[in-house]
């Protein structure tokens, strides 16, 4: 494969770098952006320490989503872009705009250089968050037919940066993308091991569980899928010519109550797993909590609601297989565990 190109954004990212592995692993020449050029040496160190030999077909470029500097060389000579890169801050944020321009904006951004230099095909990294919020609850399995309604209840600015990015890509592929091709990834909460001490996606839930620092167990279930499949999913999309113009819900399996969860960690970390809290937090303890904390205000309209979820597409048509969620969730707790995660990890906004 060492004849093929890909351009992976965001590449200090928990995704992005499970992509950089895989595609260093299966021979690709692989191109990663970082906002800044000092986070190289963080990355190769990841991807050594997880067995990718040093100075592999790896090159970096500095390239921020809210400039145009860096994507023009970027994108250079590239075969396929994975544009991985975007901010991860579901819940409350103090300005909305923080998560939806460099969202939203920088898909554009890319798309624009993408199609300047000719690439084939773009692989989006999209979310569940676009797809199943703001609906009344029901007992209907979303797939990547389904979009959030933005006017609807539980709504946040995560929520609205990753439609909003999605439904831009597909409009700018409809009217400008000279032929380009894309695809979507819809995955729902990904947990799995970490590259580096910093911590993002739903491992932050593990981690808070792993510390001590949830005063409880919210009525809240979480559909998880592990981050090494959703890097297998995006090689996949990359490839396969079937999955050009198509969205890809990746979910696996039932969604899991927060109380399942910690009984996970605990039988399988032991000790490790001590701080994981037992008591479950009544809803109307919840309800109270999101009048005087706008950070609890998003996760109400969830309370006992498990939504269901059909990732038949991703499997027919991309011949991916996903992990069981437990295998997920312990991979998880171990290396948070192994790396001391709580002394000296840190949880960041990027994939």
């Amino acid at each position: 494969m060492s004849h093929v190109h890909v351009l992976v954004t965001g590449g200090s990212g928990f995704i992005a770098g499970h992509c950089l592995l895989q595609l260093l692993q299966e021979g690709y020449r692989v191109r990663a952006t970082l906002r800044s050029p000092d986070q190289e040496a963080r990355v190769r160190r990841s991807l050594t320490d997880a067995g990718v030999p040093h100075g592999s077909n790896l090159s970096f470029v500095t390239a921020d989503l809210l400039r145009d500097e860096g994507w023009a060389e970027a994108t250079h000579g590239v075969d396929t872009v994975m544009h991985v890169a975007s901010p991860v801050l579901p819940g409350h944020v103090d300005h909305e705009d923080d998560a939806i321009v460099p969202a939203h904006d920088g898909t554009l951004r890319v798309l624009r250089a993408a199609r300047r230099a000719g690439v084939r095909r773009v692989v989006l990294t999209s979310a569940f968050h676009a797809v199943s919020w703001g609906h009344p609850r029901h007992s209907h399995a979303f797939t990547e037919a389904d979009w959030s309604n933005l006017q609807g209840p539980g709504v946040d600015a995560y929520t609205k940066a990753k439609t909003l990015a999605e439904r831009a890509a597909w409009d700018f592929i409809a009217r400008e993308g000279d032929g380009m091709q894309l695809a979507t990834l819809l995955p729902v909460a990904v947990v799995g091991p970490i590259m580096g001490p910093d911590i993002s996606g739903a491992n932050r839930v593990i981690l808070r569980m792993l510390m001590g620092d949830m005063p409880g167990l919210p009525n809240l279930h979480l559909p998880i899928v592990d981050v090494r499949d959703v890097a297998r999913a995006h090689v996949l999309a990359m490839s396969i010519p079937a999955a050009a113009g198509e969205r890809f819900l990746l979910s696996n399996g039932p969604t899991l109550p927060m109380r399942e969860i910690a009984d996970i960690l605990r039988a399988e970390l032991g000790q490790a797993a001590y701080q994981v809290p037992h008591r479950l937090i009544p809803d109307w303890v919840m309800r109270i909590m999101a009048i005087f904390k706008a950070e609890v205000r998003p996760f109400v309209h969830d309370l006992g609601y498990a939504k269901r979820t059909n990732n038949a597409k991703a499997t027919q048509l991309l011949g991916w297989h996903p992990r069981n969620a437990r295998i997920a969730i312990a991979a998880a707790g171990r290396s948070l565990a192994a790396m001391r995660a709580f002394d000296d990890t840190q949880v960041s906004a990027p994939r």
